[in-house]
């Protein structure tokens, strides 16, 4: 069982290239140790800007160290990331083209029994919305590695979400097939696609084997770029299956469900169930108590997929 998080992924690879590339700086807003980035706080210190809880100080002020060639990589909560710094992510950011990556630490329902003012289940759809701004929920360590590495290469804005928890591997280090803003295709059927992105790929892939015993033949995409989302691999899915299934850990409102149901309304009619947290504050409880009770499992994604069918 894995038990290296998303997060501290994104600081070992940070670790490794800035050793080369001291144009790396990381900017973390009280959140260091949350973030698992008290490594390169020590190891660099003079790549490393803390700004304290001050999370419109922290886009803003990574948006002035890319104006000066400087590759930012600013992590906080995602549900603060994603709303008191809104208009700093838009206009510092996107609309003046700069080269920071915001990293949403503890993202979804992460935080469980903290609740609402804690959990980001409005920021797949907020990011989205920003024009010049992508999104990516990656699926395990191996993947965020690769999408780091990428990030590292160009010099666009971008919004990485990631869990607090560590999820189980889907790649490996040798086999991590990786083409930015390309989807993953994980497995292939006939019967059913389901689309998942973030901590929903691995239920995912798991309901696939479990619909498989049942004789349900169901493709697997991992959307780990929601935007720009791999519209390319949406219409193949819809066009090789009788239904389609997305799975986020959002909104049922904004996200990738709602976006994939636009492209196959318009280009591949068919019938899309988005299966998501409501729209309303969830449950109290750890993520997986959170998302056994909405169906956010392998059974609960198998369950649809034969109701479906």
């Amino acid at each position: 069982m894995n038990k290296i998080p998303n997060r501290q992924a994104i600081c070992e690879t940070l670790l490794m290239h800035a050793k080369e590339d001291h144009d790396i700086i990381v900017l973390c807003s009280d959140s260091r140790g949350s973030a698992s980035l008290s490594p390169f706080a020590q190891v660099y210190p003079e790549q490393f800007v803390e700004t304290g809880i001050a999370e419109q100080n922290l886009v803003s002020i990574s948006a002035g160290l890319a104006k000066c060639g400087k590759k930012a990589f600013a992590a906080s909560p995602a549900c603060f990331l994603s709303t008191r710094s809104y208009e700093q992510a838009k206009i510092d950011c996107a609309y003046s083209d700069t080269n920071v990556t915001l990293i949403g630490i503890s993202g979804g329902v992460s935080y469980g029994a903290l609740g609402m003012s804690h959990h980001s289940a409005q920021d797949i759809a907020a990011m989205a919305a920003i024009p010049n701004m992508r999104v990516y929920l990656p699926s395990d360590r191996f993947q965020t590695k690769r999408l780091i590495e990428e990030l590292l290469k160009d010099q666009k804005p971008a919004y990485i979400r990631v869990g607090r928890n560590a999820v189980e591997d889907i790649y490996t280090e040798e086999k991590c097939p990786f083409e930015l803003d390309r989807a993953n295709v994980l497995s292939l059927g006939t019967d059913i696609a389901v689309i998942a992105c973030g901590e929903m790929v691995k239920p995912a892939l798991e309901a696939a084997k479990l619909l498989e015993k049942s004789g349900i033949s169901a493709s697997v995409i991992d959307m780990y770029c929601v935007k720009p989302l791999d519209q390319e691999a949406v219409l193949h899915a819809a066009e090789h299956a009788g239904a389609i299934i997305t799975v986020e850990e959002h909104s049922p409102y904004g996200g990738l469900g709602a976006m994939v149901s636009q492209i196959v309304a318009a280009h591949c009619p068919k019938k899309v169930i988005n299966l998501a947290l409501p729209d309303s504050p969830v449950i109290t409880g750890t993520s997986k108590e959170i998302f056994e009770y909405y169906g956010l499992t392998a059974e609960g994604i198998a369950k649809q997929a034969r109701e479906l069918i």
